[in-house]
């Protein structure tokens, strides 16, 4: 089943064209690593295909009214900084806005989401702490546990990993390919390729303006196609703990 579908997509910021023609369909059961350079447009794609930003082509998410995109989608976008001092298990509980009118209690079974989502991201210790006080990485973490509490088809991220230690970005991508192997699916922006060589299924590899490469991790992090969308050498090897990537050196 299709979550996601984009066609010939195209984006211009400030008089300047970021992306041509970007096509692409993502299906439940798949975790997609969106990948590219600084400025490859990642972000732009992630937020266009949401709606968010003008952009000529078409989005299956785009299309949809606000409410039906509320609940086909959960969003977590770069900027995570939380203002409101309300308590974690609060922040988490908006996730359900979508599928419970305003102003009522939570029913059980949302609550019981709520409850899964804090314990995924290894937020129950916090629980009742205000979201503002959290470290920069926790905010980052209640804000992921906010999105699984939404419950939708696809979760995509942009750069959910970033300022995590290596421990919550070992878990955080877990989570990401738990909810893909249960049937939904995740987009998420990176910038670790060996993150995204050891847990994603797939890889959209963006630069100069649209798709380089799209497909299983192994063929699209190769040594040539990583020397053109990075200017990076690279060394890759299938172990008896799985994929191990690393960059070694800029060219």
């Amino acid at each position: 089943m299709s979550v996601l579908s984009v066609r010939n997509l195209s984006v211009t910021l400030r008089n300047r064209p970021v992306l041509r023609d970007v096509s692409f369909e993502i299906r439940a059961g798949e975790f997609v690593g969106l990948l590219g350079p600084n400025g490859a447009g990642k972000s732009s794609l992630m937020r266009a295909a949401l709606g968010l930003i003008p952009a000529a082509g078409s989005s299956s998410l785009a299309e949809m009214s606000a409410a039906e995109r509320a609940r086909a989608v959960s969003w977590m976008p770069q900027s995570r900084e939380i203002a409101w001092p309300i308590p974690v298990e609060r922040l988490v509980a908006l996730g359900r806005l979508p599928h419970v009118p305003q102003g009522l209690r939570l029913p059980p079974g949302d609550q019981m989401l709520v409850d899964q989502s804090i314990e995924r991201m290894g937020l129950d210790p916090f629980r009742q702490r205000a979201a503002s006080r959290l470290s920069g990485g926790e905010q980052a973490r209640a804000l992921i546990a906010r999105a699984l509490a939404q419950d939708t088809p696809l979760l995509m991220a942009d750069e959910p990993a970033a300022g995590l230690d290596p421990a919550h970005q070992i878990s955080t991508m877990e989570v990401f390919a738990n909810l893909a192997a249960e049937g939904r699916a995740a987009l998420v922006s990176l910038h670790d390729l060996g993150l995204a060589a050891r847990h994603c299924t797939r890889l959209i590899l963006l630069t100069e303006g649209g798709i380089l490469a799209d497909g299983p991790p192994a063929s699209v992090l190769t040594p040539a196609l990583m020397a053109r969308a990075f200017g990076i050498s690279v060394w890759h090897e299938h172990t008896a703990h799985g994929p191990v990537f690393q960059p070694l050196e800029v060219l």
